[in-house]
Parts: C-alpha cells; sequence; structure tokens
C-alpha cells in the first residue's frame, strides 16, 4: 500500500486531495472492500452519490444491457429513447406545476451552470444571489456561486462578476431568518437592484455547508422575493435529491416551488448524470443549441437513471430513509454527547455539530472521523470549519450493517472525548 501511496504523490497533483490512506477494490451496496482486505462500512456514499448503494443489481443490469447495444452517439446528434423516456418521467417527478421540461448533463455543476443559463436567458438579466455556507461546484461561474473561500476560491483569482451572496438561516451561526431576509434586500439596496438579478439560487439543505436545513419560512420568503421582482428561483438538489431527505425531492417538504431544480449524484446510482428540470416556458428561452455538451446525457448514466427511479419507488427508499434517519437521530440523542451541540436534518440527510461558528470544535469532529476510520467505518466532515460530521450511508443498507455502523459511530465518539 505504501508503494501505491507514492505513486499517487508522484502521479496525482496536489490539488487533487484524497481523505483515505487504502484503496478500494470492491464494493456491494454498503460496504467497501480494501484491496488490503479490510471491510469498510461506507457513510459517505461517494459524496451523497449511492443512495441505491454499491453495485445495485437492477441498476447495474440496466448499464450492461445498454452497453450490448452502445456507450455514445452524443444526444444532440444522434437521440435515443431512454434520454426522453427519463426526462418524461423526471418532468412528472419534480415539485413543480404545470409544464415542465428537463435535459440532461453530465456533473452538478454543470446543471447548476446551465439552469444559471437559462435563468438569464429566460429574463435577460445578468445577477444571481447565491448564499454564505453553500456549495454549487468547482467550474468558476459555480464556484462564484459557492459561499466557502476554502478550500475552493483560494488561489484561482478573481470570480466571474455579477453573483452576490445573502445570508443563510442557521442556529449554530446565530443567523436568524429575519437577518437572512434583511441581506437579500440589502443586496437590492447596495449591490445590484432586483430588476437586475435573474435567479436567486439555495439549497434546499446545505451540502458541503454543514447540513443546514432551510427553514420553511425563509424558503416562502425567497419565493416572495422572486414572485416580486420576476427573479427565477432555483433550488439546488444535486445533494439532497433522490429520497435522501426522506421525499423524492428535498422541497416536497415545502409549500412553495421552485421554477428550475438542478439534480445529480444519486440520481444515475454511481454512473455519471446530472440534469435540469423547470417551468417550461423557462427551460425553452435558450435559442436551439445553446445548451448540450459531448457527454452531455450519456445513454449509460441515462440507462442507470431509469433503474433508480424504479429501485426507488420498489424499495419504498423515502420510506426507508425517513426510518433510517429517524433511528440515527433517536441514537444520537440517547447517546447525550455533551460536545454535540445540534443534530439536524431531514430524511436520511442528518449531520450533528461540534461548537457553533464562533467556537468550531473542529479537533473533535477530526477526531470522531479518525477513530471511525480505525474501526473501518467511513464518515465525512463538512460545514465552514470542518466541525460537523454528515451521514451518507446508502438507503439500501440492510438493517445489521446499519446497527453495527451505529455501533462503530458511539464508539468512536467515545473514544474521541478520551
Amino acid at each position: 500500500m505504501a508503494d501505491w501511496l507514492e505513486r499517487m504523490r508522484e502521479a496525482i497533483p496536489n490539488g487533487a486531495s484524497v481523505m483515505c490512506d487504502w484503496f478500494a477494490e470492491s464494493a456491494q451496496n454498503a460496504v467497501i472492500k480494501a484491496a488490503d482486505g479490510r471491510e469498510f462500512i461506507d457513510f459517505a456514499g461517494g459524496i451523497g452519490v449511492l443512495n441505491t448503494g454499491h453495485r445495485h443489481p437492477k441498476v447495474m443490469a440496466a448499464v450492461e444491457a445498454q452497453l450490448q447495444k452502445f456507450s455514445h452517439t452524443a444526444f444532440q446528434i444522434v437521440p435515443y429513447h431512454s434520454y426522453i423516456e427519463l426526462a418524461e418521467r423526471i418532468n412528472g417527478l419534480v415539485p413543480i406545476s404545470g409544464k415542465v421540461k428537463s435535459q440532461f448533463f453530465s456533473s452538478g455543476a454543470e446543471a447548476v451552470e446551465n439552469a444559471v443559463k437559462i435563468a438569464r436567458a429566460a429574463t435577460k438579466r445578468n445577477g444571481v444571489i447565491a448564499f454564505g455556507g453553500a456549495f454549487h461546484g468547482r467550474t468558476m461561474m459555480t464556484l462564484a456561486l459557492t459561499g466557502k473561500v476554502l478550500p475552493y476560491q483560494a488561489d484561482f483569482g478573481a470570480m466571474p462578476a455579477g453573483v452576490y451572496h445573502g445570508l443563510f438561516p442557521a442556529k449554530t451561526q446565530n443567523i436568524s431568518v429575519e437577518e437572512a431576509v434583511k441581506s437579500i434586500k440589502r443586496i437590492f439596496k447596495s449591490d445590484i437592484a432586483p430588476q437586475d438579478v435573474a435567479a436567486i439560487i439555495l439549497e434546499p439543505i446545505q451540502g458541503e455547508g454543514g447540513f443546514n436545513v432551510c427553514p420553511p419560512e425563509f424558503m416562502r420568503a425567497v419565493r416572495e422575493v422572486c414572485d416580486e421582482h420576476g427573479i427565477v428561483m432555483i433550488a439546488d438538489e444535486v445533494q439532497a435529491g433522490f429520497a435522501r431527505t426522506g421525499k423524492l425531492f428535498a422541497m416536497e417538504h415545502y409549500d412553495v416551488q421552485p421554477d428550475i431544480i438542478t439534480m445529480a449524484k444519486s440520481l444515475a446510482g454511481g454512473f455519471v448524470l446530472s440534469g435540469v428540470a423547470g417551468r417550461a416556458e423557462l427551460m425553452d428561452a435558450p435559442r436551439k443549441g445553446g445548451l448540450g455538451g459531448t457527454y452531455a446525457g450519456n445513454p449509460l448514466g441515462i440507462a442507470a437513471a431509469n433503474a433508480v427511479l424504479d429501485v426507488i419507488a420498489e424499495e419504498k427508499l423515502c420510506e426507508r430513509s425517513q426510518a433510517l434517519g429517524d433511528k440515527l437521530k433517536a441514537c444520537l440523542k440517547e447517546w447525550n454527547i455533551a460536545e454535540i451541540s445540534e443534530i439536524r436534518g431531514l430524511g436520511s440527510m442528518v449531520a450533528i455539530e461540534f461548537g457553533d461558528d464562533e467556537a468550531p470544535n473542529s479537533a473533535f469532529a477530526a477526531k470522531v472521523q479518525q477513530a471511525a476510520m480505525a474501526d473501518q467505518l467511513l464518515l465525512l466532515t463538512c460545514g465552514a470549519h470542518g466541525n460537523v460530521i454528515r451521514f451518507l450511508y446508502p438507503l439500501t443498507i440492510e438493517d445489521e450493517t446499519f446497527d453495527k455502523a451505529l455501533g462503530k459511530l458511539k464508539a468512536a465518539l467515545e473514544k474521541a472525548r478520551g
């Protein structure tokens, strides 16, 4: 293993930071087998990509069947039925009323970039408002939208113009809904007139930002601002979508609807695919040929996504997500770990924070993560200070494996306490 670590350091640049000092050999559902034979319970899920688990049989069968037909044509050159079938299904599933259209791309960042393009084309405006703590991708536009400098924006020079950041409500950061709403209005007064704003983009639950759940009253306020000024409301569901929160889309938890939804990650169960769905009159705004990409909506990802939707419905993964999340939160409360300042989330999009914005206990979070890793449980940290641990286990995880992981998590928390 040491040899491979050295080879990685020699071959891969510094910017491609790697968390684990071991290498994957194989994986099935919620377990990754390392090259050295150890087996790790996966509570990271490839950063929220594996709601249906590693190598779900139905997803694998769909991709294998597609491989026997063709692997690539470029949809914008030679179309295929499966793309249209997936678009029709997504159009009927997203929580957006009226006629909806969808288009598929490759990465979550591409989905967000294209959502911004669509909003600008539809409104003939330039400005975009995002929020502190947000993560929307690593391309230059999505970096500009991302509300976290380190490690994402640092060293990369000036970000694209026309992007402004409001405050996102968060209890442990002492940001109230009222303050967050005022911050949007302050942008209108100090930075850009509302009639020049094309879109407001937000995550129903901030991913990298620490699994901060958007309060319903703030979601309503954003919708009202958008309606008042003719601004397109974009919900970024790249990490929250596809049963993670106990609903197929996190926006189903709210009593208002976005105009556009972006999606990726668990959409295709480990294969490369992202998408944008929105009100048809907005989606049709870009001129013909204005949106696309060589690999956009590739047939393998499309096949996987159609299978993922089947699995979510057949295995009732929304209900499963809620049950697993409830059990996790109940255990965390029962363990009564003094260092935990907040347990939060919806469904199985759950996180625990140590300390708060003024006194973040990042060291404790790191200790928990390291202790869990030593016990072969894979955990991820997040948040502005790295003082939050988030849980992104496959929703298909077996009960026995889940209970085993909870035991390892409890032990890691206790070990971190010394």
